[in-house]
Protein backbone atom coordinates (compact mmCIF):
# COMPACT_ATOMS: atom_id res chain seq x y z
CA UNK A 1 0.00 0.00 0.00
CA UNK A 2 1.38 3.17 -0.72
CA UNK A 3 -0.09 7.04 -1.63
CA UNK A 4 0.42 7.30 -5.07
CA UNK A 5 1.79 11.05 -6.96
CA UNK A 6 3.06 11.46 -10.87
CA UNK A 7 3.31 14.89 -11.86
CA UNK A 8 4.03 16.50 -15.71
CA UNK A 9 4.96 20.15 -15.41
CA UNK A 10 6.45 22.00 -18.05
CA UNK A 11 6.71 24.96 -15.88
CA UNK A 12 9.78 24.86 -14.08
CA UNK A 13 8.13 23.78 -10.47
CA UNK A 14 7.89 20.14 -11.04
CA UNK A 15 10.53 19.19 -8.07
CA UNK A 16 8.88 21.51 -5.81
CA UNK A 17 5.42 19.90 -6.56
CA UNK A 18 6.41 16.36 -6.65
CA UNK A 19 7.91 16.57 -3.24
CA UNK A 20 4.99 18.46 -1.74
CA UNK A 21 2.42 15.99 -2.92
CA UNK A 22 4.81 13.34 -1.28
CA UNK A 23 4.89 15.35 1.94
CA UNK A 24 1.09 15.56 1.99
CA UNK A 25 1.08 11.59 2.13
CA UNK A 26 2.84 10.84 4.19
CA UNK A 27 0.57 9.16 6.45
CA UNK A 28 -0.75 6.89 3.65
CA UNK A 29 3.06 5.29 3.44
CA UNK A 30 4.95 5.82 6.83
CA UNK A 31 7.32 3.22 6.20
CA UNK A 32 9.53 5.26 2.88
CA UNK A 33 8.94 7.91 0.91
CA UNK A 34 10.78 8.91 -2.29
CA UNK A 35 11.03 10.73 -5.28
CA UNK A 36 12.58 10.59 -9.04
CA UNK A 37 12.70 12.33 -12.23
CA UNK A 38 11.83 9.75 -14.89
CA UNK A 39 11.90 11.91 -17.73
CA UNK A 40 12.33 15.56 -18.49
CA UNK A 41 9.93 17.05 -16.35
CA UNK A 42 8.24 13.83 -15.55
CA UNK A 43 7.90 13.07 -11.67
CA UNK A 44 6.81 9.87 -9.94
CA UNK A 45 6.69 9.65 -6.27
CA UNK A 46 5.47 7.31 -3.68
CA UNK A 47 4.95 7.03 -0.25
CA UNK A 48 4.90 3.09 1.23
CA UNK A 49 3.66 1.28 3.45
CA UNK A 50 5.62 -2.36 4.24
CA UNK A 51 2.96 -4.97 3.90
CA UNK A 52 4.40 -7.36 1.94
CA UNK A 53 8.45 -8.13 1.51
CA UNK A 54 9.49 -5.63 3.98
CA UNK A 55 13.18 -5.20 2.65
CA UNK A 56 14.02 -2.07 0.62
CA UNK A 57 14.11 -3.95 -2.34
CA UNK A 58 10.18 -3.63 -2.77
CA UNK A 59 10.51 0.06 -1.97
CA UNK A 60 8.64 2.70 -4.42
CA UNK A 61 8.61 3.84 -6.50
CA UNK A 62 9.79 0.74 -8.46
CA UNK A 63 12.13 0.60 -11.65
CA UNK A 64 13.74 -1.58 -13.72
CA UNK A 65 16.33 0.52 -15.57
CA UNK A 66 16.92 -1.71 -18.47
CA UNK A 67 13.70 -1.33 -19.95
CA UNK A 68 13.23 2.29 -18.34
CA UNK A 69 9.83 1.71 -17.12
CA UNK A 70 8.65 3.29 -13.60
CA UNK A 71 5.70 1.93 -11.35
CA UNK A 72 4.18 4.10 -8.36
CA UNK A 73 0.83 2.35 -7.25
CA UNK A 74 -1.42 1.62 -4.46
CA UNK A 75 -3.20 -1.91 -3.52
CA UNK A 76 -2.82 -5.46 -3.45
CA UNK A 77 -3.19 -7.95 -5.95
CA UNK A 78 -5.00 -11.38 -5.22
CA UNK A 79 -3.88 -13.23 -8.11
CA UNK A 80 -0.36 -11.98 -7.87
CA UNK A 81 1.04 -15.22 -7.56
CA UNK A 82 -0.42 -17.16 -10.62
CA UNK A 83 0.98 -13.86 -12.27
CA UNK A 84 4.05 -14.09 -11.17
CA UNK A 85 4.08 -18.39 -12.20
CA UNK A 86 3.02 -17.16 -15.54
CA UNK A 87 6.49 -14.39 -15.66
CA UNK A 88 8.88 -17.17 -14.34
CA UNK A 89 7.61 -19.41 -17.08
CA UNK A 90 8.67 -16.47 -19.48
CA UNK A 91 11.87 -16.13 -17.85
CA UNK A 92 11.59 -12.68 -15.89
CA UNK A 93 13.95 -13.53 -12.68
CA UNK A 94 12.41 -11.07 -9.73
CA UNK A 95 14.64 -9.64 -7.08
CA UNK A 96 11.59 -9.28 -4.43
CA UNK A 97 8.46 -11.20 -3.38
CA UNK A 98 6.15 -8.33 -3.30
CA UNK A 99 3.06 -7.66 -5.27
CA UNK A 100 4.64 -4.55 -6.32
CA UNK A 101 7.43 -5.95 -8.46
CA UNK A 102 5.22 -8.35 -9.96
CA UNK A 103 2.82 -5.69 -11.00
CA UNK A 104 5.93 -4.05 -12.79
CA UNK A 105 6.84 -6.63 -14.56
CA UNK A 106 3.76 -7.48 -15.78
CA UNK A 107 2.54 -4.16 -17.47
CA UNK A 108 6.58 -4.45 -19.14
CA UNK A 109 6.01 -7.68 -20.27
CA UNK A 110 2.28 -8.00 -21.17
CA UNK A 111 1.07 -3.57 -21.88
CA UNK A 112 -1.88 -2.34 -21.30
CA UNK A 113 -3.89 -5.67 -22.85
CA UNK A 114 -2.52 -7.23 -19.87
CA UNK A 115 -4.35 -5.46 -17.23
CA UNK A 116 -7.63 -7.29 -17.71
CA UNK A 117 -5.86 -9.93 -16.12
CA UNK A 118 -5.33 -8.21 -13.18
CA UNK A 119 -7.29 -9.32 -9.84
CA UNK A 120 -6.92 -7.20 -7.20
CA UNK A 121 -7.48 -3.50 -5.41
CA UNK A 122 -5.23 -0.83 -6.93
CA UNK A 123 -4.32 2.04 -8.82
CA UNK A 124 -1.49 2.94 -10.43
CA UNK A 125 0.91 5.39 -12.36
CA UNK A 126 3.53 3.79 -14.79
CA UNK A 127 5.59 5.14 -17.04
CA UNK A 128 7.45 3.47 -19.73
CA UNK A 129 9.99 6.00 -21.18
CA UNK A 130 10.91 3.78 -23.91
CA UNK A 131 7.76 3.36 -25.46
CA UNK A 132 6.81 7.08 -24.48
CA UNK A 133 3.63 6.04 -22.00
CA UNK A 134 1.98 7.63 -19.29
CA UNK A 135 -0.77 4.92 -17.58
CA UNK A 136 -2.66 5.18 -15.26
CA UNK A 137 -4.98 2.26 -14.05
CA UNK A 138 -7.80 1.84 -11.31
CA UNK A 139 -9.24 -1.85 -10.19
CA UNK A 140 -12.36 -2.15 -12.17
CA UNK A 141 -14.68 -2.63 -8.52
CA UNK A 142 -13.64 0.98 -8.11
CA UNK A 143 -11.62 -0.01 -4.32
CA UNK A 144 -8.54 2.33 -4.53
CA UNK A 145 -8.99 5.82 -5.59
CA UNK A 146 -6.67 8.08 -8.05
CA UNK A 147 -7.56 11.84 -8.75
CA UNK A 148 -6.08 13.65 -11.55
CA UNK A 149 -6.15 17.06 -12.88
CA UNK A 150 -5.28 18.48 -16.51
CA UNK A 151 -4.39 21.64 -17.15
CA UNK A 152 -2.26 23.68 -19.73
CA UNK A 153 1.58 22.36 -18.87
CA UNK A 154 0.66 20.12 -16.15
CA UNK A 155 -0.31 16.18 -15.73
CA UNK A 156 -0.82 15.16 -11.94
CA UNK A 157 -2.39 12.48 -10.36
CA UNK A 158 -2.39 11.15 -6.47
CA UNK A 159 -3.94 8.57 -3.87
CA UNK A 160 -5.66 11.80 -2.02
CA UNK A 161 -6.85 15.56 -2.97
CA UNK A 162 -5.27 16.73 -0.58
CA UNK A 163 -1.81 16.61 -2.17
CA UNK A 164 -2.99 18.07 -5.45
CA UNK A 165 -3.78 20.81 -3.30
CA UNK A 166 -0.93 21.11 -1.22
CA UNK A 167 1.62 21.25 -3.77
CA UNK A 168 -0.57 24.68 -5.41
CA UNK A 169 -1.05 22.37 -8.59
CA UNK A 170 -4.97 23.72 -8.67
CA UNK A 171 -7.13 26.60 -7.26
CA UNK A 172 -9.00 26.01 -3.81
CA UNK A 173 -12.45 26.56 -5.98
CA UNK A 174 -15.12 24.92 -4.50
CA UNK A 175 -17.48 22.66 -7.16
CA UNK A 176 -20.52 24.28 -5.84
CA UNK A 177 -22.37 21.71 -8.87
CA UNK A 178 -21.66 18.87 -6.34
CA UNK A 179 -24.32 20.21 -3.52
CA UNK A 180 -27.07 18.97 -5.15
CA UNK A 181 -25.82 15.15 -5.46
CA UNK A 182 -24.32 15.41 -1.68
CA UNK A 183 -27.62 16.55 -0.09
CA UNK A 184 -29.54 13.30 -2.14
CA UNK A 185 -26.80 10.47 -1.91
CA UNK A 186 -23.99 11.64 0.66
CA UNK A 187 -21.45 12.27 -2.22
CA UNK A 188 -20.53 14.27 -5.22
CA UNK A 189 -21.11 12.94 -8.40
CA UNK A 190 -19.09 9.66 -9.91
CA UNK A 191 -16.06 11.00 -11.19
CA UNK A 192 -16.26 14.30 -9.78
CA UNK A 193 -14.83 16.17 -6.62
CA UNK A 194 -15.51 18.93 -4.63
CA UNK A 195 -12.63 20.50 -5.76
CA UNK A 196 -13.13 22.00 -9.46
CA UNK A 197 -10.60 20.72 -12.05
CA UNK A 198 -10.12 17.79 -9.63
CA UNK A 199 -10.99 14.45 -11.41
CA UNK A 200 -11.04 11.05 -10.29
CA UNK A 201 -10.37 8.12 -12.19
CA UNK A 202 -13.19 5.98 -12.76
CA UNK A 203 -13.30 2.42 -11.93
CA UNK A 204 -11.91 0.12 -14.49
CA UNK A 205 -10.82 3.47 -16.38
CA UNK A 206 -7.51 2.84 -17.89
CA UNK A 207 -5.97 6.12 -19.28
CA UNK A 208 -2.83 6.73 -21.76
CA UNK A 209 -0.43 9.91 -22.10
CA UNK A 210 2.78 10.40 -23.70
CA UNK A 211 5.54 11.98 -21.84
CA UNK A 212 4.46 15.70 -22.83
CA UNK A 213 1.16 14.97 -21.07
CA UNK A 214 -1.28 14.49 -23.69
CA UNK A 215 -4.01 12.07 -23.80
CA UNK A 216 -3.42 9.14 -26.46
CA UNK A 217 -6.20 6.50 -25.26
CA UNK A 218 -8.23 5.79 -23.03
CA UNK A 219 -9.97 2.29 -21.77
CA UNK A 220 -12.45 0.06 -19.83
CA UNK A 221 -10.57 -2.84 -17.84
CA UNK A 222 -13.29 -5.82 -17.95
CA UNK A 223 -14.07 -7.05 -14.63
CA UNK A 224 -13.24 -10.85 -15.27
CA UNK A 225 -12.92 -13.87 -13.47
CA UNK A 226 -10.88 -16.96 -15.71
CA UNK A 227 -10.76 -19.00 -12.62
CA UNK A 228 -12.59 -22.04 -12.03
CA UNK A 229 -16.31 -21.60 -10.94
CA UNK A 230 -17.61 -23.78 -8.24
CA UNK A 231 -20.93 -24.98 -8.76
CA UNK A 232 -23.83 -22.66 -7.18
CA UNK A 233 -24.09 -24.83 -4.23
CA UNK A 234 -23.48 -23.79 -0.56
CA UNK A 235 -20.28 -26.19 -0.55
CA UNK A 236 -19.12 -23.83 -3.79
CA UNK A 237 -19.98 -20.48 -1.82
CA UNK A 238 -17.97 -21.88 0.82
CA UNK A 239 -14.93 -22.62 -1.13
CA UNK A 240 -14.45 -19.48 -2.52
CA UNK A 241 -15.19 -17.70 0.62
CA UNK A 242 -13.09 -19.31 2.50
CA UNK A 243 -10.14 -18.84 -0.88
CA UNK A 244 -11.26 -15.40 -0.63
CA UNK A 245 -10.61 -15.53 3.30
CA UNK A 246 -7.06 -16.50 3.38
CA UNK A 247 -5.83 -14.60 0.19
CA UNK A 248 -7.02 -11.00 2.16
CA UNK A 249 -5.52 -11.97 5.43
CA UNK A 250 -2.09 -13.01 3.67
CA UNK A 251 0.74 -10.48 4.53
CA UNK A 252 4.38 -9.89 6.31
CA UNK A 253 2.44 -7.79 9.28
CA UNK A 254 0.29 -7.56 11.87
CA UNK A 255 -3.42 -8.06 10.50
CA UNK A 256 -6.92 -6.88 12.50
CA UNK A 257 -10.69 -7.00 11.52
CA UNK A 258 -13.48 -5.09 12.09
CA UNK A 259 -15.91 -6.80 13.85
CA UNK A 260 -19.11 -6.21 14.42
CA UNK A 261 -20.70 -9.11 15.53
CA UNK A 262 -23.10 -8.87 12.09
CA UNK A 263 -23.10 -11.39 9.63
CA UNK A 264 -20.48 -10.72 7.21
CA UNK A 265 -17.28 -10.05 9.64
CA UNK A 266 -18.44 -12.79 11.93
CA UNK A 267 -18.26 -15.18 8.73
CA UNK A 268 -14.92 -13.80 8.16
CA UNK A 269 -13.66 -14.43 11.36
CA UNK A 270 -14.85 -17.93 11.71
CA UNK A 271 -14.04 -19.23 8.60
CA UNK A 272 -10.31 -17.79 9.56
CA UNK A 273 -10.52 -19.41 12.65
CA UNK A 274 -11.99 -22.70 11.93
CA UNK A 275 -8.90 -23.41 9.10
CA UNK A 276 -6.47 -22.12 10.86
CA UNK A 277 -7.02 -22.38 15.06
CA UNK A 278 -5.51 -18.81 15.58
CA UNK A 279 -7.45 -15.85 16.55
CA UNK A 280 -7.24 -12.56 14.60
CA UNK A 281 -7.21 -9.16 17.07
CA UNK A 282 -10.19 -7.65 16.48
CA UNK A 283 -11.84 -4.38 16.96
CA UNK A 284 -15.30 -3.06 17.54
CA UNK A 285 -17.24 0.26 18.23
CA UNK A 286 -19.51 0.10 21.46
CA UNK A 287 -21.51 3.33 22.97
CA UNK A 288 -22.40 3.54 26.61
CA UNK A 289 -25.11 2.00 28.43
CA UNK A 290 -27.76 4.38 27.51
CA UNK A 291 -27.89 3.60 24.09
CA UNK A 292 -26.35 -0.27 24.00
CA UNK A 293 -29.53 -1.81 24.24
CA UNK A 294 -30.17 -0.30 20.64
CA UNK A 295 -26.41 -0.20 18.89
CA UNK A 296 -25.63 -4.08 19.85
CA UNK A 297 -22.70 -4.46 18.12
CA UNK A 298 -20.51 -5.05 21.18
CA UNK A 299 -22.00 -7.50 22.86
CA UNK A 300 -22.53 -9.59 19.46
CA UNK A 301 -18.71 -9.32 19.16
CA UNK A 302 -17.83 -10.53 22.37
CA UNK A 303 -19.75 -13.08 22.15
CA UNK A 304 -18.57 -14.60 19.31
CA UNK A 305 -14.43 -14.16 20.38
CA UNK A 306 -16.03 -15.08 23.81
CA UNK A 307 -14.84 -18.78 24.12
CA UNK A 308 -11.23 -17.97 21.90
CA UNK A 309 -8.22 -16.00 23.77
CA UNK A 310 -8.22 -13.75 21.47
CA UNK A 311 -7.10 -10.09 21.38
CA UNK A 312 -10.29 -7.92 21.40
CA UNK A 313 -11.18 -4.24 21.79
CA UNK A 314 -14.08 -2.51 22.18
CA UNK A 315 -13.65 1.47 21.34
CA UNK A 316 -15.73 2.88 23.17
CA UNK A 317 -17.49 6.48 21.76
CA UNK A 318 -18.89 9.05 24.26
CA UNK A 319 -20.11 11.80 22.82
CA UNK A 320 -17.91 13.86 24.80
CA UNK A 321 -15.23 11.91 23.26
CA UNK A 322 -16.59 12.65 19.40
CA UNK A 323 -16.38 16.61 20.15
CA UNK A 324 -12.98 15.93 22.05
CA UNK A 325 -11.73 13.92 18.36
CA UNK A 326 -14.25 15.48 15.66
CA UNK A 327 -11.85 18.42 14.72
CA UNK A 328 -8.73 15.68 14.04
CA UNK A 329 -11.23 13.61 12.41
CA UNK A 330 -11.75 16.86 9.60
CA UNK A 331 -8.30 17.42 9.22
CA UNK A 332 -7.73 13.86 8.39
CA UNK A 333 -10.38 13.80 6.19
CA UNK A 334 -9.42 13.96 2.49
CA UNK A 335 -13.18 14.49 0.56
CA UNK A 336 -16.12 14.34 2.39
CA UNK A 337 -18.70 11.64 2.42
CA UNK A 338 -21.76 12.04 4.66
CA UNK A 339 -21.66 8.81 6.52
CA UNK A 340 -21.40 8.67 10.14
CA UNK A 341 -19.17 5.13 9.44
CA UNK A 342 -16.47 7.09 8.46
CA UNK A 343 -15.81 8.69 11.55
CA UNK A 344 -16.28 5.35 13.34
CA UNK A 345 -13.70 4.19 11.03
CA UNK A 346 -11.31 6.41 11.98
CA UNK A 347 -11.65 5.59 15.50
CA UNK A 348 -11.56 2.23 15.14
CA UNK A 349 -8.09 2.85 12.97
CA UNK A 350 -7.30 5.00 15.13
CA UNK A 351 -6.96 2.73 18.12
CA UNK A 352 -5.86 -0.49 16.03
CA UNK A 353 -2.87 1.33 14.62
CA UNK A 354 -0.79 0.62 18.30
CA UNK A 355 -0.95 -3.56 17.14
CA UNK A 356 -1.80 -4.02 13.72
CA UNK A 357 -1.06 -2.66 9.95
CA UNK A 358 -4.40 -3.97 8.32
CA UNK A 359 -7.68 -3.94 8.74
CA UNK A 360 -10.42 -6.50 7.46
CA UNK A 361 -13.87 -5.43 7.21
CA UNK A 362 -16.81 -7.08 5.60
CA UNK A 363 -17.97 -4.06 3.45
CA UNK A 364 -19.47 -5.43 0.18
CA UNK A 365 -21.57 -8.08 1.34
CA UNK A 366 -24.84 -6.35 1.63
CA UNK A 367 -24.20 -4.92 -2.11
CA UNK A 368 -23.42 -8.30 -3.25
CA UNK A 369 -25.61 -10.60 -1.83
CA UNK A 370 -29.44 -7.54 -1.18
CA UNK A 371 -28.76 -7.32 2.40
CA UNK A 372 -30.37 -3.79 3.05
CA UNK A 373 -33.81 -2.72 3.70
CA UNK A 374 -34.29 -1.18 0.35
CA UNK A 375 -33.13 -3.82 -1.43
CA UNK A 376 -36.19 -5.61 0.38
CA UNK A 377 -38.56 -2.48 0.12
CA UNK A 378 -37.52 -3.12 -3.88
CA UNK A 379 -38.47 -6.78 -3.89
CA UNK A 380 -41.99 -5.95 -2.64
CA UNK A 381 -42.16 -3.42 -5.24
CA UNK A 382 -40.86 -5.27 -8.16
CA UNK A 383 -43.13 -8.15 -7.32
CA UNK A 384 -46.12 -5.97 -8.37
CA UNK A 385 -45.09 -2.56 -10.07
CA UNK A 386 -48.01 -1.43 -11.21
CA UNK A 387 -50.04 -2.26 -8.13
CA UNK A 388 -47.58 -0.10 -6.07
CA UNK A 389 -47.38 2.46 -9.09
CA UNK A 390 -51.13 2.66 -8.77
CA UNK A 391 -51.02 2.64 -4.57
CA UNK A 392 -48.58 5.64 -4.54
CA UNK A 393 -50.66 7.62 -7.30
CA UNK A 394 -53.39 7.80 -4.87
CA UNK A 395 -52.30 7.52 -1.24
CA UNK A 396 -48.81 8.19 -0.63
CA UNK A 397 -49.92 11.61 0.79
CA UNK A 398 -52.09 9.90 3.62
CA UNK A 399 -50.38 10.50 6.93
CA UNK A 400 -52.11 7.52 8.73
CA UNK A 401 -50.51 4.75 6.77
CA UNK A 402 -46.91 4.98 8.70
CA UNK A 403 -43.54 6.66 8.08
CA UNK A 404 -41.93 3.67 6.60
CA UNK A 405 -44.58 3.35 3.85
CA UNK A 406 -44.99 7.04 3.61
CA UNK A 407 -41.12 6.60 2.68
CA UNK A 408 -41.59 3.66 0.46
CA UNK A 409 -45.02 5.14 -1.64
CA UNK A 410 -42.85 8.28 -1.73
CA UNK A 411 -40.15 6.36 -3.86
CA UNK A 412 -42.30 4.78 -6.52
CA UNK A 413 -41.89 6.19 -9.41
CA UNK A 414 -42.96 5.06 -12.95
CA UNK A 415 -39.30 3.71 -13.83
CA UNK A 416 -38.14 1.04 -12.06
CA UNK A 417 -34.76 2.11 -12.35
CA UNK A 418 -35.89 5.89 -10.65
CA UNK A 419 -37.71 4.10 -8.10
CA UNK A 420 -34.73 2.28 -6.86
CA UNK A 421 -32.85 5.05 -7.06
CA UNK A 422 -35.09 6.95 -4.70
CA UNK A 423 -34.88 3.86 -2.22
CA UNK A 424 -31.16 3.85 -2.10
CA UNK A 425 -30.92 8.02 -1.57
CA UNK A 426 -31.87 10.42 1.80
CA UNK A 427 -34.82 11.53 0.08
CA UNK A 428 -36.69 11.59 -3.40
CA UNK A 429 -34.06 12.49 -5.99
CA UNK A 430 -35.27 15.70 -7.88
CA UNK A 431 -35.39 15.37 -11.71
CA UNK A 432 -32.23 16.99 -12.72
CA UNK A 433 -30.33 14.46 -10.74
CA UNK A 434 -32.56 11.60 -11.58
CA UNK A 435 -31.48 12.55 -15.33
CA UNK A 436 -27.54 13.28 -14.57
CA UNK A 437 -27.76 9.37 -12.71
CA UNK A 438 -29.71 7.60 -14.96
CA UNK A 439 -26.76 7.08 -17.76
CA UNK A 440 -25.33 4.93 -15.26
CA UNK A 441 -28.17 2.76 -14.20
CA UNK A 442 -28.59 -0.89 -16.34
CA UNK A 443 -31.90 -0.28 -18.45
CA UNK A 444 -32.54 -4.47 -18.70
CA UNK A 445 -35.09 -6.45 -17.32
CA UNK A 446 -33.16 -7.72 -14.48
CA UNK A 447 -34.75 -5.25 -12.33
CA UNK A 448 -33.59 -6.70 -8.96
CA UNK A 449 -29.79 -7.31 -10.15
CA UNK A 450 -29.81 -4.30 -11.96
CA UNK A 451 -30.56 -2.28 -8.53
CA UNK A 452 -27.94 -4.43 -6.75
CA UNK A 453 -25.77 -3.31 -9.96
CA UNK A 454 -26.31 0.37 -9.06
CA UNK A 455 -25.12 -0.26 -5.23
CA UNK A 456 -22.15 -2.51 -5.99
CA UNK A 457 -21.43 0.63 -8.62
CA UNK A 458 -22.11 3.78 -7.25
CA UNK A 459 -22.85 3.38 -2.90
CA UNK A 460 -20.67 1.00 -2.53
CA UNK A 461 -17.37 2.78 -4.30
CA UNK A 462 -18.32 6.20 -3.84
CA UNK A 463 -19.68 5.93 -0.16
CA UNK A 464 -18.15 2.73 1.50
CA UNK A 465 -14.97 2.46 -0.15
CA UNK A 466 -13.85 5.76 0.19
CA UNK A 467 -14.94 6.35 4.22
CA UNK A 468 -12.80 2.96 4.30
CA UNK A 469 -9.60 4.09 2.63
CA UNK A 470 -9.83 7.25 4.21
CA UNK A 471 -10.38 6.60 7.13
CA UNK A 472 -7.77 3.58 7.91
CA UNK A 473 -4.83 5.04 5.96
CA UNK A 474 -5.52 8.51 7.88
CA UNK A 475 -3.51 6.18 10.53
CA UNK A 476 -1.25 4.65 8.22
CA UNK A 477 -3.05 1.32 7.57
CA UNK A 478 -4.35 -0.83 4.97
CA UNK A 479 -8.47 -1.51 4.40
CA UNK A 480 -8.88 -4.89 2.76
CA UNK A 481 -12.39 -6.14 1.81
CA UNK A 482 -12.70 -10.06 1.32
CA UNK A 483 -16.27 -9.95 -0.15
CA UNK A 484 -15.34 -7.90 -3.11
CA UNK A 485 -12.02 -10.71 -3.96
CA UNK A 486 -13.21 -11.20 -7.44
CA UNK A 487 -14.33 -14.93 -7.27
CA UNK A 488 -17.32 -13.77 -4.41
CA UNK A 489 -18.27 -10.85 -6.97
CA UNK A 490 -18.27 -13.73 -10.09
CA UNK A 491 -20.25 -15.47 -7.87
CA UNK A 492 -23.20 -13.35 -7.30
CA UNK A 493 -23.09 -11.74 -10.94
CA UNK A 494 -23.33 -15.82 -11.54
CA UNK A 495 -26.88 -15.72 -9.89
CA UNK A 496 -29.87 -15.58 -11.71
CA UNK A 497 -32.30 -12.81 -11.57
CA UNK A 498 -35.41 -14.47 -9.86
CA UNK A 499 -33.03 -16.78 -7.56
CA UNK A 500 -31.27 -13.51 -6.15
CA UNK A 501 -34.83 -12.15 -5.94
CA UNK A 502 -36.74 -14.57 -4.25
CA UNK A 503 -33.73 -15.38 -2.06
CA UNK A 504 -33.67 -14.17 2.07
CA UNK A 505 -31.26 -11.23 2.41
CA UNK A 506 -27.30 -12.43 2.36
CA UNK A 507 -28.91 -16.10 1.55
CA UNK A 508 -25.37 -17.61 1.22
CA UNK A 509 -23.53 -16.06 4.03
CA UNK A 510 -26.34 -16.63 6.37
CA UNK A 511 -26.49 -19.96 5.23
CA UNK A 512 -22.75 -20.63 6.22
CA UNK A 513 -22.92 -19.30 9.41
CA UNK A 514 -25.92 -22.05 10.08
CA UNK A 515 -23.58 -24.41 8.99
CA UNK A 516 -20.84 -23.53 11.84
CA UNK A 517 -23.41 -23.34 14.54
CA UNK A 518 -23.67 -19.34 14.89
CA UNK A 519 -27.31 -19.08 13.87
CA UNK A 520 -28.03 -16.05 15.91
CA UNK A 521 -25.58 -14.35 14.37
CA UNK A 522 -27.39 -15.45 10.90
CA UNK A 523 -30.93 -14.15 12.39
CA UNK A 524 -29.64 -11.15 14.01
CA UNK A 525 -31.47 -8.20 12.50
CA UNK A 526 -29.72 -6.00 10.08
CA UNK A 527 -28.53 -2.42 11.83
CA UNK A 528 -26.30 -0.36 10.17
CA UNK A 529 -23.07 1.02 11.14
CA UNK A 530 -23.27 4.56 12.70
CA UNK A 531 -23.28 6.77 15.29
CA UNK A 532 -26.69 6.73 17.67
CA UNK A 533 -26.82 10.55 15.66
CA UNK A 534 -30.50 11.43 16.58
CA UNK A 535 -30.21 10.53 20.34
CA UNK A 536 -27.10 12.42 20.48
CA UNK A 537 -28.88 15.16 19.04
CA UNK A 538 -31.82 15.07 21.34
CA UNK A 539 -29.84 14.15 24.86
CA UNK A 540 -26.68 16.02 24.40
CA UNK A 541 -26.36 19.83 23.93
CA UNK A 542 -22.47 19.72 22.79
CA UNK A 543 -23.45 17.73 19.80
CA UNK A 544 -26.78 19.37 19.46
CA UNK A 545 -25.18 22.52 19.51
CA UNK A 546 -21.91 21.81 17.26
CA UNK A 547 -24.33 19.64 14.22
CA UNK A 548 -26.99 22.83 14.02
CA UNK A 549 -24.28 25.39 14.25
CA UNK A 550 -22.30 23.97 11.49
CA UNK A 551 -25.41 23.78 9.17
CA UNK A 552 -26.22 27.13 10.00
CA UNK A 553 -23.16 28.63 9.08
CA UNK A 554 -23.62 26.44 5.41
CA UNK A 555 -27.03 27.33 4.64
CA UNK A 556 -25.81 31.24 5.68
CA UNK A 557 -22.77 30.86 3.20
CA UNK A 558 -24.44 29.03 0.34
CA UNK A 559 -27.63 30.05 0.59
CA UNK A 560 -28.19 30.71 -3.03
CA UNK A 561 -27.00 26.71 -3.89
CA UNK A 562 -28.82 24.59 -1.20
CA UNK A 563 -30.93 22.97 -3.20
CA UNK A 564 -34.46 25.05 -3.00
CA UNK A 565 -36.38 22.22 -0.64
CA UNK A 566 -33.77 22.45 2.23
CA UNK A 567 -33.58 25.98 2.42
CA UNK A 568 -36.04 25.39 5.69
CA UNK A 569 -33.36 22.82 6.90
CA UNK A 570 -30.64 24.61 6.61
CA UNK A 571 -32.32 27.79 8.34
CA UNK A 572 -33.92 26.08 10.97
CA UNK A 573 -32.18 22.58 11.54
CA UNK A 574 -33.54 22.26 14.84
CA UNK A 575 -36.61 21.52 13.35
CA UNK A 576 -35.61 18.58 11.62
CA UNK A 577 -33.66 16.52 14.34
CA UNK A 578 -36.47 13.98 14.40
CA UNK A 579 -37.02 13.71 10.61
CA UNK A 580 -33.59 14.43 9.04
CA UNK A 581 -30.78 13.99 11.37
CA UNK A 582 -28.89 11.93 9.30
CA UNK A 583 -28.79 14.70 7.14
CA UNK A 584 -28.03 17.02 9.16
CA UNK A 585 -25.09 14.99 10.35
CA UNK A 586 -23.76 14.90 6.79
CA UNK A 587 -24.21 19.16 6.30
CA UNK A 588 -22.09 19.35 9.41
CA UNK A 589 -19.39 17.33 7.93
CA UNK A 590 -19.53 19.52 4.78
CA UNK A 591 -19.89 22.24 6.13
CA UNK A 592 -16.50 21.56 8.78
CA UNK A 593 -14.77 19.99 6.03
CA UNK A 594 -14.95 23.57 3.42
CA UNK A 595 -14.44 25.68 6.66
CA UNK A 596 -10.89 23.33 7.24
CA UNK A 597 -9.65 23.07 4.00
CA UNK A 598 -10.73 26.83 3.51
CA UNK A 599 -12.84 26.63 0.33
Amino acid sequence: MCGVHLLVNSTGKGEESIQAMMEACRHRGPDHSSWREVAEGVYLASNRLKTLDLRDQANQPLVNEEEEAYLSWNGFLYNYQELKNELLMDGVLFESTSDGEVLLRWLIQKGREGVKRLQGMYAFAFVHKKKNQIILGRDPLGVKSLYFTEQKGILACSSEIRCLLRADLVPKELHQEQFSPYFYLRHVLPGETFIRRIQELLPGELKTWNLRGECLDVRKIPLENPSPKPALTEDGFEEIMMDAVLKHIHADVPIGLILSGGADSSLLYQLWYRQTGRVLPTFTIGFQDAYRKKFKDADFASKLVASQKSFHQEVIISPDWFLETWPAYIRDLDHPVGDSASYLTWALAKKAKDSVKILVSGAGADELFGGYNRHLAYKKYVHHPLFWNGVAAKFNRIPLLGKSFQRFLSGIHPSPQRTFMNFASLSVLPDSLANALDSGYSHGEQLFKNALEWDRTVYLVYDLFKIHDNACMAHGIEGRVPFLDWQVVDWSLRLGELETRNAAPKFWIKSLLKREGLTGFANRKKFGFGLPIKEWLIDHAGVRNKVLSSVIDLGTQYAEIVPEEWSPLVQRPERYIASHFLLLFNLCVLSDWIKENQL
